[in-house]
């Protein structure tokens, strides 16, 4: 299974809208503190309606406990600043990829601790500023999935 990492997610809706995808596609979601709202918030119930049940989500206090439980095979940041596009990699299950916050994304000093051929991006026009968290760890989530041949999986890794 792929694993999505959401750095200090701050938006409701949005960590929502993953859980759905997450649960229809057996990637796993993890989440790391401090987070912009309850896990019991409404908006990001609605967002995610009731698929918060089949979805793996998992809680940490910092991305390097993360990391020590999960080892990934890879560990990818997704950046506007990343200089790899998102579908030049060759994804294995395992892999893990960071997301940062809606607002202000990875810092310098989370991305510095990254390779910069494990730091990704997903080409937009030129002046754009980002895409909806959302919309990109769909767009990089099914990329790895088409990979791999869409084999989902919902085993806990």
């Amino acid at each position: 299974m792929f694993n999505i990492v959401l750095f200090e997610p701050e938006i409701p809706p949005n960590t929502g809208n993953i859980i759905r995808l997450c649960a229809n596609t057996g990637v796993g979601l993890h989440l790391i503190h401090p987070l912009g709202f309850d896990l019991d918030d409404k908006q990001l119930r609605r967002a995610g309606l009731d698929y918060d049940e089949f979805a793996i989500v998992q809680e940490y206090k910092s991305l390097d406990e993360f990391i020590t439980k999960h080892n990934p095979n890879n560990i990818y940041a997704a950046s506007t600043k990343g200089t790899v596009t998102y579908n030049s990699i060759q994804y294995i299950p395992g892999d893990a990829i960071v997301f940062g916050p809606e607002t202000r994304g990875l810092s310098q000093q989370t991305l510095a601790s990254f390779p910069d051929e494990k730091i990704l991006r997903i080409p937009m026009q030129e002046n754009s500023r980002s895409l909806n968290l959302s919309n990109a760890v769909a767009v990089i989530v099914y990329e790895a999935l088409r990979q791999t041949d869409f084999k989902f999986n919902l085993e806990n890794n």
